[in-house]
């Protein structure tokens, strides 16, 4: 795929309003963010020492300690605050450090962290036991963790026991990988997931490296966006989404070319279907050239048959459960509670679903309008972007494949746009695993989550349609008024 340009093109100069002194306050800001989400790890909760009464607070590689949990939900909040406004000022900062530092720095902080305990959601309880029920012989699209509760891995399950695995079968044998791994220890089966999310997220910023390299200021702009975005390594590295292995499949297929692009765009999918939208990236750049797009599109669809046919005739159940469903952080939720006084229970479904779509094609239309590129790592970025604003259920780790993307393209202003949406919705999931939500901060979920930054998010969305606007009719204007007079 093109290469992104340099970064002096379109007035795209990196670092040029924070000071060198503040610069080095921000940058201060975002190591400070990381280490409070190792200190989380060393400390923080973790129910993976099945036989514990209740939540286990006890990590399997930690200092030993019960803190209480407002300490530890008090310093998730601190790393997320420091890592939005640090990341911001950072990257306007004209202190400009070797991006080769900062590159070293994040992956020995991913790899780090996969010998912590994972922190935020409890996401890789699920991911063990839908691996635990394949290498059972059961099918984990059909079968929920429920009904094998006498299982030490099935049963160490929290909020989401009832439910059938929503992951594509790329995810899922990696998962089965590693309960083969751990058998019925939940502590081993992590550690084994957790040492291949930190090698997904060591890849994409190794790409990520090399894809800009020849330009210094792009390469740093790629370390921060990812490799040691505070938020990310609180979310993906950290926090050991899933996500992080769908995002480094479709970086390296932004990197590909021919039928290895299209590959790797189908595994992807096969990781997390949501992920196909950065499909449209390359499908967009190779639109001229029908044989190469044939090769690619045709590779990418062969390859998501194959991984989705062998999965089973219920490997998309839980997928159309979910596509219907509408998180609490989403402005969506607003809109839920306004159609469910008016229509009752149930009946907004369909108003929301067809309100995001329309909402995801004008968000699109009016960010490519204004888009200084047509590369395919940008136009994936635009669908990405546009996607996460206009979804009805979104959370916070889904934001790394926007910022991956980005970190391809480089877009200041609308790189500060997911850096605000991602901090306002991570505060929002403090924390997002309510079995170990101390019962007097319920208030974080009904007050924060539930008003707070669906509203915020809300303001955050028009200001983010204003803008497109404005920076579209402006791209419009620039190339009449450089047209050359009679």
């Amino acid at each position: 795929m093109t290469r992104v340009p340099s970064a002096v093109d379109e007035g795209r100069v990196p670092g040029s309003g924070v000071p060198r002194g503040l610069g080095a306050v921000a940058f201060t800001a975002v190591g400070l963010s990381v280490a409070l989400t190792i200190m989380i790890g060393l400390l923080g909760p973790s129910a993976m020492v099945p036989g514990l009464p209740g939540p286990s607070w006890q990590p399997p590689y930690s200092l030993g300690l019960r803190p209480d949990g407002h300490l530890v939900i008090a310093m998730a909040a601190a790393a997320i605050v420091l890592g939005g406004l640090g990341l911001a000022a950072a990257l306007r900062s004209r202190w400009r450090p070797d991006p080769r530092w900062l590159l070293a720095a994040g992956c020995v902080t991913a790899a780090l962290l996969a010998f912590l305990p994972p922190s935020g959601s409890a996401d890789h309880l699920n991911y063990a036991a839908y691996g635990r029920l394949v290498t059972l012989g059961r099918d984990p699209y059909a079968v929920t963790p429920a009904e094998l509760p006498g299982d030490p891995v099935t049963g160490a399950v929290e909020e989401w026991t009832g439910v059938t695995s929503v992951y594509g079968p790329v995810a899922t044998a990696l998962q089965a990988l590693a309960s083969l791994a751990g058998g019925d220890s939940v502590r081993l089966t992590v550690s084994v997931m957790a040492v291949f999310n930190a090698a997904a997220f060591v890849v994409t910023a190794l790409l990520l490296h090399r894809f800009t390299r020849g330009d210094t200021d792009l390469q740093r702009r790629a370390a921060l966006l990812w490799t040691v975005n505070p938020l990310m390594i609180y979310h993906l590295a950290a926090g050991m989404h899933v996500d992080t292995l769908a995002i480094a499949c479709m970086v390296a297929a932004l990197t590909a070319r021919g039928a290895g692009s299209g590959l790797l765009l189908g595994v992807g999918i096969g990781v997390k279907l949501n992920a196909g939208l950065v499909a449209l990236g390359p499908a967009w750049e190779l639109r001229r050239s029908p044989g190469r797009l044939a090769v690619v599109a045709g590779t990418a669809v062969a390859t998501v048959l194959v991984i989705y046919g062998a999965a089973g005739p219920h490997v998309l159940d839980q997928v159309g459960t979910a596509s219907k469903k509408v998180s609490l952080g989403t402005p969506w939720q607003l809109v839920k509670v306004g159609l469910q006084g008016l229509s009752g229970p149930g009946a907004y479904s369909a108003w929301i679903q067809s309100g995001s779509l329309l909402l995801l094609a004008v968000l699109a239309w009016l960010i490519l309008r204004a888009a200084p590129w047509d590369t395919a790592p940008g136009v994936a970025a635009v669908m990405v972007v546009a996607w996460l604003f206009a979804a009805p259920y979104a959370l916070p780790w889904y934001d790394g494949l926007a910022f991956a993307l980005l970190a391809m393209a480089s877009w200041p202003a609308l790189e500060r746009f997911m850096v605000a949406r991602v901090t306002i919705l991570s505060l929002g999931y403090l924390p997002a695993r309510e079995a170990l939500r101390p019962a007097d901060l319920l208030w974080l979920k009904t007050v924060v989550r539930e008003r707070v930054v669906p509203w915020s998010l809300l303001v955050l969305t028009l200001a983010l349609v204003w803008w497109a606007a404005r920076a579209g009719a402006r791209a419009r204007r620039r190339p009449a008024s450089a047209a050359p007079g009679p």
